[in-house]
This record gives C-alpha cells, sequence and structure tokens, in this order.
C-alpha cells in the first residue's frame, strides 16, 4: 500500500535558527503578516524578538495577541477579520500549540472562507492556507508540523478536530533559545504530550516503517533529555534535544495518526478547559495498558527505547515496564495524576465519553474501547 508523507516544505531547526527567518522572508517575498499570538508570549518580549526579525528585512505587520491556551471559534474568526483589515499577505504564528492552530484556522478560513466549525473531520477545505511562518516556542506538541489543528466551539463545549493537508505551514521555525524561560510545569506538559504523540503513533495500526523510527527515536530523546529541561530550564542541550523530539514525533504522528488518549484529552480540555499536554500524561498509561493487553507486540520496541533490557523478557513483560516507565516519567517531571489536582471534582462521564468515541482521533486506536469501558477509564483519574 501506498503512503503519502506530509512534513512542511523548509523546517529551520537549533540554535540560533531565529535569525534566519528574515532572509528566507525576503526570498519569498511577502510584504505584511498577521501574527498570530498570546498576551503572555507578547508580554514576555518573545514576540518582539520576531518582530525585530521582520523590521530587519524591512516587513510589516500587524500583531493579533488574543489566542486563548485552547483557542477557540471566536479567536479564529477574530484573527480573519485583523487579516482582511489590515491586508495582510501571509501569516506568522508564535508560540506553542494553541498559536498555531488558531493561525491554522485564520488561514484556511481566509482562502476558503465560511465557519471554521465547516473544517471539523478529514480534510474538509478546497484551497491551501495562507502562507504561514510557523514559529514555535514550546517542545511537545508538534502542531507546527502537522496537518492536525484543534479549535474548541465554545457553544457545544467540544475541541473540534481539524485533519486537514491544507493547513501544512510553509516554514516552521524551532529554535531552542525561544524555550530556555519556559516554566518547569509547561516543560513538563509539553514533554508528555510530545511522549504521547510518538507512543500512540508507534501503536495505531496507521504506523509504517518512517513513523516508526522517527517515533522510537523521539521516544529514547524523551526519557534522556526532559527530566533534564523541566529541572534547568536554561540547560540548552536539553532544550535543543526536546526540539528534535518534537520533529520526530511530529513527523510520526502526522502521518500514521493518533489515538484514545488525545480523543478522550480533548474532551477534557474542550469542557473544563485543562492543559492539553497534562490531560494527555495522565491518561496515557491508562490507555496504553488497555491497548497493550490486545497487542503486547507493538510495546517491545517502546520499552527498548525507555532504556528497558528487552532480551530476556516476553512482549507482555515489555509492555509493563512501559506502562511504569511512563508512570515514573510523569511523576519526576511533576505531572498531576488526578483531575482533583486540576480543580475538577466532578464530570460529566457520559458527555465526555459520547464525544470522545466521535473524536477524529479515535478510530487510530488499536481497538475501538465501548463506551462503558471508555468512562472506566476516565474514572480513573478522578
Amino acid at each position: 500500500m501506498s503512503k503519502v508523507l506530509y512534513v512542511p516544505s523548509t523546517n529551520l531547526i537549533g540554535r540560533g535558527c531565529l535569525t534566519e527567518v528574515g532572509p528566507f522572508l525576503e526570498e519569498l517575498g511577502f510584504t505584511k503578516a498577521l501574527v498570530v499570538t498570546d498576551k503572555f508570549l507578547n508580554k514576555r518580549g518573545i514576540v518582539k524578538r520576531v518582530l525585530d526579525q521582520l523590521a530587519k528585512a524591512e516587513i510589516e505587520y500587524i500583531v493579533y495577541d488574543e489566542v486563548k491556551p485552547n483557542p477557540t471559534t471566536k479567536n479564529v474568526h477574530d484573527g480573519v477579520a485583523v487579516f482582511k483589515d489590515n491586508t495582510c499577505d501571509f501569516i506568522i504564528s508564535v508560540g506553542g500549540g494553541s498559536p498555531q492552530d488558531a493561525a491554522k484556522g485564520i488561514g484556511l478560513v481566509v482562502t476558503n472562507e465560511g465557519n471554521v466549525r465547516d473544517f471539523e473531520g478529514v480534510n474538509k477545505t478546497k484551497h491551501k492556507a495562507i502562507p504561514t511562518i510557523a514559529i514555535n516556542t514550546t517542545a511537545g506538541t508538534s502542531a507546527e508540523y502537522t496537518i492536525n489543528y484543534v479549535i474548541t466551539d465554545e457553544e457545544r463545549e467540544v475541541k473540534m478536530v481539524m485533519v486537514d493537508k491544507n493547513s501544512l505551514v510553509t516554514v516552521t521555525v524551532n529554535d531552542p533559545e525561544l524555550m530556555v524561560d519556559k516554566p518547569a510545569d509547561l516543560t513538563a506538559a509539553t514533554g508528555m504530550d510530545a511522549l504521547t504523540h510518538a507512543i500512540e503513533a508507534i501503536v495505531t495500526p496507521g504506523a509504517y516503517p518512517i513513523t516508526d523510527a522517527t517515533a522510537l527515536a523521539a521516544v529514547e530523546l524523551i526519557f534522556n533529555y526532559l527530566p533534564r529541561a523541566v529541572k534547568d530550564g536554561h540547560d540548552i542541550e536539553a532544550r535543543e534535544q526536546m526540539v528534535y523530539v518534537m520533529f520526530l514525533g511530529g513527523v510520526a504522528f502526522n502521518n500514521a495518526g493518533l489515538g484514545y488518549v488525545h480523543a478522550m484529552a480533548h474532551q477534557l480540555g474542550g469542557v473544563y478547559d485543562l492543559p492539553h499536554g497534562v490531560c494527555n500524561a495522565m491518561l496515557l498509561p491508562i490507555v496504553e495498558r488497555e491497548n497493550a493487553k490486545r497487542n503486547p507486540k507493538k510495546f517491545r520496541a517502546i520499552a527498548k527505547a525507555c532504556g528497558v533490557d528487552i532480551s530476556d523478557k516476553t512482549d507482555e513483560q515489555c509492555a509493563t515496564h512501559v506502562i511504569e516507565a511512563i508512570k515514573m516519567l510523569s511523576e519526576e517531571v511533576g505531572i498531576p495524576s488526578k483531575l482533583s489536582e486540576l480543580g475538577v471534582d466532578t464530570v460529566d462521564l457520559d458527555k465526555l465519553a459520547n464525544n470522545a468515541m466521535k473524536d477524529a482521533c479515535a478510530p487510530g486506536n488499536p481497538f475501538q474501547p465501548t463506551k462503558e469501558e471508555v468512562i472506566a477509564m476516565f474514572k480513573e483519574i478522578l
């Protein structure tokens, strides 16, 4: 069976690569950017470092910094209005997954018109998004690399998952020097998000040799470098290795798919506005324990990437080691284990389960749980 590998055409990676953005923009011939970001990054001076590069290249810009941690349909359509009102011709997204996802939604609405709600699902647009330069500031979501984006529908309290080849950005920029001041909890959450991407990409039936290779490399790097990055945000080697993790994991899940960890985590974020990476981390060992019961062979290679000596172990034993390694890493980097630690004491289990089963990531799981099984998994983090 043939495969299609989706990766942005140009990817700047490594220390100091932000300074290379200006020359690229000059070559592409853009004249005015809509800079999509959030207020936190704007106040912290990260956005200014990007704007300085635009000034050097003599490129005009307008900043839209209203993006929320879980970007909403309003964020998207407000951004579209700013883009059109200021006659911009391209987008620069600055931030982690939220600004990246919002920028994709804005870029697609500009070229396709309509409402971003119409794009929920797989490949629902006809035209490529406005050219976008994705400048990333966290190591984990891989949103800048992928054809996926997630927008919260405030009315339905649902995180809409869009998988759309037309959302692929033009250039990605991952400079670890933009990440050194990120708080430890954000570093931990995004790093565990990256681990979730890699492991789900390995166990999904959509995996193939290229995605397996990149995902397994990402797993190994995460176990070696995430604790270091959390412990010391100025450990530039650890930050840079986590940047490579993001690319490797992004290639993997962008082309193999995800599963029920994401399907369930999306619902927690959509209803209770919780951090996506933290929700993934809490659910990852629970969902993978159930996946391992159905297909333990997939976990042998993961165990080796986690640093386990697999020579004398069965597939089932390897799977057990993987689940324990995930739990230990989560605890080491300070991830909560229960929703109550995030201020959520009661949840609508029926609503969460029903929406998870309809999530675009659900079909990628190795098995399809019943509603009762989904509810049981949610209950484990209450």
